[in-house]
């Protein structure tokens, strides 16, 4: 049975070979990692995209304070406008999902998107904010890794401290059927879901039937932007790796089904 940890610092190397690493990748496996070293758990007899879900789903539930997920919060950074509405209904969610270099609600924000924060999803060219290490030892960061279908290697920023522990999310589970759904091709062109929709994703397919309140994802209105505006920092541009498009449509079509709740 999974249960909460907290890892003490390493600084140990894979040794992991070139070949084997880009093997790993593809695996069906989720590896926790303490910086550069990988924890054997799970094994290999994980098959199958259900299989994973429910390999993944106790970890995911330990960072819950509640006795059952029934509700979720999943947030991007778009700037909103304030909401004590929102942000009561956001931390009120059983689990709080949040993405890259996000923000929550200060002094000086008011409240607009919570406070909470339960899972981390995030790759590893995330612009830390003030926010994002915090308290880390009590959440769980789950890393997407498509770039390592073909570039991509597995070292992480010296910054990041040392005693973060994440686990990686596999390509063959996650990502490539997240990418087959939306009409993108990881390997042949090079293309693949943002990261704040790998997060949704992963959201809907651990926790089926339970409600799913999402906000801050600026592409569900605005799909021909080429830059992203930022709760906190400055803008980006969106990468040409991704087809917001491609996403737009897939995440409206989950509100129009409601299988998610979209809060503006």
């Amino acid at each position: 049975m999974w249960t909460r940890w907290t890892c003490s610092p390493t600084r140990t190397t894979s040794r992991r070979s070139p070949s084997s690493l880009a093997q790993a990748a593809e695996r069906s496996i989720s590896v926790v990692w303490i910086m550069n070293h990988p924890l054997a758990l799970p094994t290999d007899s994980v098959v199958g995209v259900g299989d994973y879900y429910d390999r993944l789903r106790p970890l995911v539930e330990a960072y819950s304070d509640r006795a059952s997920v029934q509700r979720i919060s999943v947030v991007g950074n778009q700037p909103l406008a304030p909401s004590a509405e929102r942000a009561a209904l956001i931390d009120g969610a059983d689990l709080v999902f949040r993405v890259n270099g996000f923000r929550i609600d200060d002094a000086v924000s008011g409240p607009c998107v919570g406070t909470r924060t339960d899972v981390v999803v995030f790759n590893r060219g995330v612009r830390p904010t003030p926010w994002f290490f915090a308290d880390y030892t009590r959440r769980l960061y789950l890393l997407v890794e498509p770039g390592r279908l073909l570039w991509e290697n597995e070292k992480v920023p010296a910054f990041w401290p040392q005693d973060l522990g994440f686990v990686t999310i596999p390509n063959r589970e996650v990502i490539i059927p997240l990418n087959d759904t939306i009409g993108l091709d990881a390997k042949g062109l090079g293309l693949w879901a943002t990261t704040g929709t790998t997060m949704l994703w992963i959201a809907v397919h651990l926790f089926p039937d339970a409600r799913i309140d999402v906000a801050g994802l600026s592409f569900v209105d605005d799909p021909a932007q080429t830059a992203w505006n930022h709760a906190y920092g400055a803008p980006s541009p969106v990468g040409r790796e991704h087809r917001i498009g491609n996403e737009a449509d897939l995440v409206r079509s989950w509100i129009a089904e409601d299988r998610i709740t979209y809060h503006r």
